[in-house]
């Protein structure tokens, strides 16, 4: 077996304790886990693969994204009552007037 040096920042390590303590593991063996998908996952299809990959660490990651992509709608709909994502520009009109910047 071979050992890996990774980096990462104070909160994170902390955050991957708590969450391993929780898991009843070891940050290693949430790397170790991860790691395994990831590779198993090249020998499928990306559409496939995208799906596999549903580590503890990934699965709470895109729950707290949601979280705050919904904390920020919820933001934007109290502060602009009258707001509607169907009388936005259409992607085709958004790219023309960006291009014309």
């Amino acid at each position: 077996m071979r050992n890996i040096t990774v980096s990462v920042d104070e909160e994170t390590h902390r955050q991957a304790r708590i969450r391993a303590a929780e898991l009843d593991t070891s940050i290693s063996a949430l790397v170790r886990q991860y790691l395994q998908s990831l590779v198993s996952d090249r020998e499928n299809s990306d559409a496939d693969a995208s799906d596999k990959l549903s580590s503890p660490a990934s699965v709470e990651a895109r729950n707290h994204r949601r979280e705050k992509l919904l904390e920020a709608v919820e933001k934007i709909r109290q502060t602009s009552p009258g707001f509607s994502a169907s009388e936005n520009l259409p992607r085709e009109e958004l790219y023309v007037r960006g291009r014309s910047i």
